[in-house]
């Protein structure tokens, strides 16, 4: 079946597969957001402990997605893998710790004789929430914004900054998708809690909390968009592979892919309609039309970035080392014995959404969070 398929249809399905693995780890992002609401939202322990127990039921659907997304970069595009994970090691070793320790916080928060202290690990659930989600925001927003390296006539990576990857942090115009999906993972958790939590006085808080926080995320999304629409974009002849530099690139790709363009949109107005839901109504079940919503609306962006020939990872030291499906991809043998093993990623989904629905078929109440006897993160 897939042998039918030319090399360049081969590295444009598994871009669409990576995007749609990018789209629904966006979405599991809210888990990090409900992290940071710790301090802020409960106003006792029992109200924490809810919290916290609503967001571990959850945790490690998150955390296998990622692996997930970055499995399919590593095994579809190994050239992307090398340059950005080989060459920006400190920014995703980084990035790599603040996930490790939001592992052990949900393990060893409530172990007896605990010599760090539930506390300790509540900041580390902090940390994970915060820095790990705006680390991630800059390290991706890279792709629109470029890196420094430049690749030798064997393909091999030379990354031309010391700080390896940490200089993403002096572009101001990272932030801006870093700060988008810091807020879009603060909404999802308040939708997250309403669904999932048997508790009045919280729905209240929460309810307030999500107009700020939807306000903030609107001012960082409606900049982020601005930014990639109206600036210069990384695009390559599919003939002479020469990469150029287009003005309006990704604004243009949005007219040129119209079925792209269908994406976004309708994936942006599920967002708006699920937190209006929440907001005008006493839905509790606001988490879905938004959960579709994100994971539309991140997948567009990614196939704006792969497609109609466009360059995924612009070198902003050599503009013709930089990365796109064709020239980072594996080879016509990996990518095809990989789309037999993708055809697993629909058994993966069901999977996660089942793993959801059994999960949630119960609320979270305070009695449960009193009873002794239930297993409590």
């Amino acid at each position: 079946m897939f042998e039918l398929l030319s090399f360049v249809q081969l590295q444009q399905l598994w871009w669409i597969i990576v995007s749609l693995l990018g789209g629904i780890f966006a979405f599991l992002l809210f888990i990090q957001g409900g992290q940071t609401l710790l301090f802020s939202l409960p106003a006792n322990e029992t109200e924490k402990a809810m919290l916290v127990n609503a967001l571990g039921r959850k945790w490690e659907l998150g955390f296998t997605t990622l692996v997930l997304f970055g499995g399919a970069l590593f095994a579809a595009f190994p050239l992307f893998y090398a340059t950005s994970f080989g060459g920006a090691y400190w920014v995703w070793l980084a990035i790599l710790f603040c996930f490790i320790i939001q592992a052990v916080s949900y393990e060893y928060r409530k172990k007896p004789d605990n010599f760090l202290g539930t506390k300790t690990y509540e900041y580390f659930l902090y940390l994970n929430g915060s820095v790990g989600v705006l680390l991630l925001g800059i390290a991706i927003s890279t792709f629109f914004s470029g890196a420094a390296f430049h690749l030798d006539e064997n393909h091999f990576v030379f990354w031309d900054n010391s700080l390896r990857g940490l200089e993403a942090l002096s572009n101001p115009f990272n932030y801006l998708l870093a700060f988008t999906l810091f807020f879009l993972s603060r909404i999802g958790a308040g939708l997250y809690f309403i669904n999932t939590l048997d508790h009045d006085a919280l729905h209240v808080k929460i309810k307030t909390m999500l107009k700020s926080q939807t306000l903030l995320f609107l001012l960082f999304f409606v900049s982020f968009m601005g930014w990639i629409l109206t600036k210069e974009g990384f695009a390559y002849d599919p003939l002479t592979k020469v990469v150029m530099i287009i003005p309006y690139h990704y604004a243009n790709s949005f007219v040129q892919m119209p079925f792209v363009l269908a994406l976004f949109s309708v994936g942006v107005c599920l967002v708006v309609l699920g937190v209006l839901r929440a907001l005008l109504s006493a839905s509790k079940t606001s988490i879905k039309p938004f959960g579709v919503g994100v994971v539309l609306t991140v997948m567009a962006l990614f196939l704006i970035l792969g497609l109609n020939h466009t360059v995924f990872y612009p070198s902003l030291s050599d503009l013709q080392s930089s990365l796109h499906i064709e020239n980072a991809s594996g080879s016509v043998y990996t990518l095809t014995t990989m789309s037999y093993v993708g055809l697993m990623i629909p058994f993966v989904v069901a999977y996660i959404a089942y793993a959801w629905y059994a999960m949630n078929r119960v609320k979270i109440t305070e009695a449960e969070m009193n009873d002794s006897s239930e297993h409590h993160y």
